[in-house]
């Protein structure tokens, strides 16, 4: 499931490059990738041609994968994600926790704009706060875990407003009572569009907040990585350097998740 005209960012992973690998390992993940991405069982040509290689050149990785249990045959000879691949993904699952993934990004995007950095989940009562990194400077911007975000005037909020699942934002008494303005739907449609939500002096005077979306192996919002700082020393564009660094981490963290922009297109 797409969101409207939002465009994730090609934009490399913000962590520091990890150690030279195998190279064959690499190449051969590429065929697990395709599968993953597919989501259904492929011909050789097929799966050879989404992992970019020659059929020749697959063939042999699908054998040790085959062996390996990662890969295996159907009666067609097309191929699919075999038994280890399965125990994996379930194991995978029992492991899904969106707070404990986030929160060692949490330091890292603090460290990267340093500015606070916070992890808020759809609660009973809205977007709430649940985890926190303070700035590495000596200007923080003090926020609780608990701390419930406005819909309409907050980052975090907006984030929600635009991604979140529609039945879960009606049911929240402000959602029902409020008027649905054409300047509202027009500020959601801005979101969606950037992929950021933003607050500049809404809230509070003198304190400017970024908001990006996280999401899961089903393309549904699951929770939201926000920065917040002094707005002298914070930058709203959303082409700017800080909002393409927020969106990098969410998407990091989208993809730890699960979740997949071909798959899900």
């Amino acid at each position: 499931m797409n969101h409207p005209g939002y465009k994730p960012d090609s934009q490399a992973d913000p962590l520091p490059r990890s150690p030279r690998g195998i190279q064959s390992v690499e190449v051969g993940g590429r065929l697990l990738l395709a599968l993953a991405d597919r989501g259904r069982s492929l011909s050789l040509k097929d799966l050879a041609q989404e992992a970019g290689m020659a059929p020749g050149k697959a063939h042999p990785y699908l054998v040790s994968f085959g062996k390996l249990g990662l890969i295996e045959q159907d009666a067609t000879g097309r191929y699919g994600l075999g038994p280890l691949a399965m125990e994996l993904g379930l194991i995978r699952l029992q492991q899904y926790d969106p707070v404990r993934l986030a929160e060692p990004l949490l330091v890292d995007l603090a460290q990267a704009t340093g500015h606070s950095a916070a992890a808020a989940l759809w609660g009973n009562h809205g977007p709430t706060i649940v985890r926190i990194e303070e700035a590495p400077s000596a200007v923080h911007v003090r926020m609780r875990p608990g701390t419930v975000a406005s819909l309409r005037d907050t980052a975090t909020g907006k984030v929600f407003a635009a991604f979140h699942d529609r039945d879960k934002l009606r049911a929240l008494a402000g959602e029902r009572q409020g008027a649905r303005d054409a300047r509202w739907e027009a500020e959601l449609a801005r979101v969606r569009s950037e992929g950021v939500g933003l607050s500049v002096d809404q809230l509070l005077p003198g304190i400017s907040a970024m908001s990006a979306p996280v999401f899961d192996q089903r393309a549904q919002m699951v929770l939201a990585l926000t920065v917040i700082g002094p707005t002298p020393a914070f930058d709203p564009d959303p082409a700017g350097a800080l909002a393409q660094t927020l969106r990098a981490f969410a998407q990091l963290l989208s993809r730890r998740l699960g979740h997949s922009a071909s798959r899900a297109g």
